[in-house]
């Protein structure tokens, strides 16, 4: 691969016209396209191993990279054609341990313990996974492979769903440790009732019609062999009238806003995704033309509390919640994925994120974030899948644009989102629209893993910069998840440490909120405690952080003064 440009240091749209965006004009190439990063360390590399890729046809659509899902040491890469199984306990030597084929499509990829769950949505789809599909038992719905043996996963169950799973969530309940949810939400046409009993194409006013709803499926963790359907809640349904299709049931307006026809059409007939925060007990579902806040307090029982649209999304697509739970981020994937939708011509609403406030359980809309720099007609570009970086005191995210590469943002004021990272590569081909470029982007423990639909896996490592200090990348290494999906969202909580004490005092040094001569006390306080706890002298370091919290006194310093008395409690 072509050596990257690197400009740290420097604000995307923001560059001066002898500085211009480096990912500008990349040159193409499959595998040796040229590149762009900033305030990033590209670790590693893998190409999609053999049986995952088409050389003829590297975007082809029986090959795509999709989701990711995390447990232990191990990477979970979906793709159209299987899954493989990459152990990462190196960031920068990631290792393919496994690779399962079991053509279907979508292949979303969930774990939780040793089970592993995959999405399958095309007709192509078979119940014991064979390559032939003019042969065998039809299946689309979600598999449940046992990954205990990672070497050699095996398929438990199968649960057939009658629009397969394009997406799906899993859920799990504070106050029951015996089982799992998992929320599907499933796009495609309905299948005919030949191929499963009870489905149907009826309208919104017929009997119990197979859209407007998603699935709720039950999975006992001592015998996921039982995972059934428990429920099939209309989540769109108008509280008052009944009607199943209460939600946005067509564009607001004739046209998109650029003028162009709708791609999607905003229609709530089912969700895109839900991402699930169990422990504050709410969900966020990107529903094709809504936005919804559901009340998951009880997973069996989803109940949806607030809805909004937006005149400029063409098709709600994913969510991010941030850590406190006081925010929410939608992305609209305008264009379906496949088409180029960060022109130069095209403006910062659309397919974009929405970024919204969550006030008294109802969604305040704050701001639009977009990719910061065009892309060419040859890259298809648009907002997709994305997870906080775990930096305490701010709402971070890094975030996928397909062809656009990754973003890394702050959205710590929803009102000013800013990106303070990327990494970019050109187009797959020079000459037309090959589809490819990163279908998600995740921090893991440590790292940012990207599966690249039509070139395989990429690792990176933040770098200090102006925008993100080495305490705060340390404390958000320390953050250490034994599993992680990212629409199944984990609250994080930090270990009190001198990197996080030193985060939040980089934030407040940033901010210009502690000045002279009390930032250079904060600065020479913590080092000397620092050293104390290292030669082992837990008095005087106590000593310090106890002497210098209390000259933290005004409201702008109680983050930081928090984080120290913190760490001055658990030495």
């Amino acid at each position: 691969m072509a050596a990257g440009l690197l400009l740290a240091g420097v604000m995307p749209g923001t560059a001066s016209a002898a500085e211009p965006d480096p990912r500008v004009d990349l040159g193409a190439g499959w595998l040796d396209a040229q590149s762009a990063i900033s305030n990033l360390e590209h670790l590693a590399h893998r190409d999609k191993p053999a049986g995952f890729v088409d050389p003829a046809n590297p975007g082809s659509g029986s090959y795509i990279a999709s989701d990711l899902g995390f447990g232990g040491k191990y990477a979970f890469l979906g793709n159209y054609n299987g899954f493989n199984i990459v152990d990462v306990s190196k960031p920068a030597d990631p290792t393919l341990v496994t690779s399962v084929v079991c053509p279907g499509g979508q292949g979303d990829l969930s774990v939780y313990g040793n089970l592993l769950f995959m999405s399958v949505e095309e007709t192509r789809g078979r119940l014991d996974c064979g390559t032939n599909s003019s042969v065998g038992t039809r299946f689309q719905g979600v598999r449940v492979f046992d990954v205990s043996d990672v070497l050699n996963p095996v398929q438990v169950a199968a649960v057939q769903l009658c629009r397969g799973s394009h997406t799906h969530s899993v859920v799990t309940d504070p106050k029951d440790k015996d089982n799992v949810y998992v929320y599907v939400s499933g796009t495609a046409g309905v299948r005919p009732a030949t191929t499963m009993a009870g489905c149907n194409n009826n309208t919104a006013t017929g009997e119990n019609p197979s859209r407007w709803r998603i699935e709720v499926i039950k999975v006992p963790l001592a015998a996921p062999e039982q995972a059934a359907v428990v429920n099939e809640p209309r989540l769109f349904a108008n509280p008052e009238t009944g009607r199943v299709d209460g939600l946005q049931n067509g564009p607001l307006e004739p046209r998109h806003p650029s003028g162009s026809t709708w791609s999607p059409s905003p229609n709530t007939n089912a969700c895109h995704d839900i991402t699930a925060y169990p422990e504050i007990g709410l969900a966020a579902g990107a529903c094709q033309g809504n936005g919804i806040l559901i009340d998951i307090s009880d997973p069996a029982n989803p109940v949806r509390i607030d809805e909004v649209a937006d005149p400029n999304f063409a098709y709600w697509h994913s969510a991010t919640f941030n850590n406190d739970g006081t925010k929410v981020i939608f992305t609209d994937e305008w264009g379906g994925g496949s088409g180029a939708r960060c022109r130069d011509t095209d403006q910062p609403e659309w397919g974009a994120n929405a970024i919204f406030d969550i006030v008294d359980g109802k969604m305040e809309f704050k701001s639009y974030y977009k990719l910061p720099v065009p892309q060419s007609l040859q890259e298809n570009c648009v907002a997709h899948n994305g997870s906080l970086i775990p930096v305490p005191g701010r709402d971070i995210m890094v975030q996928a644009w397909y062809q656009g590469g990754l973003s890394v943002f702050d959205f710590t004021d929803s009102t000013n989102p800013h990106e303070i990272a990327f990494f970019d590569r050109g187009p797959v081909a020079a000459d037309r629209l090959v589809t490819g470029g990163f279908w998600s982007v995740y921090w893991y423990n440590g790292a940012i893993y990207g599966n690249e639909i039509a070139r395989g896996l990429d690792v990176f490592a933040l770098k200090p910069s102006a925008h993100m200090s080495a305490a705060e990348i340390k404390a958000a290494g320390q953050v250490q998840l034994a599993e992680f999906n990212a629409q199944s969202q984990p609250a994080i909580s930090w270990t009190p440490s001198f990197a996080v004490a030193r985060a939040h005092y980089d934030q407040a040094v940033r901010a210009d909120a502690i000045g002279h001569p009390l930032k250079s006390q904060v600065d020479m306080f913590l080092q000397r405690a620092e050293k104390f706890a290292a030669e082992g002298k837990r008095s005087a370091a106590v000593s310090q952080l106890g002497e210098i919290s209390a000259k933290l006194v005004a409201p702008e310093h109680q983050a930081l003064k928090r984080a120290i008395l913190d760490l001055q409690a658990s030495l």
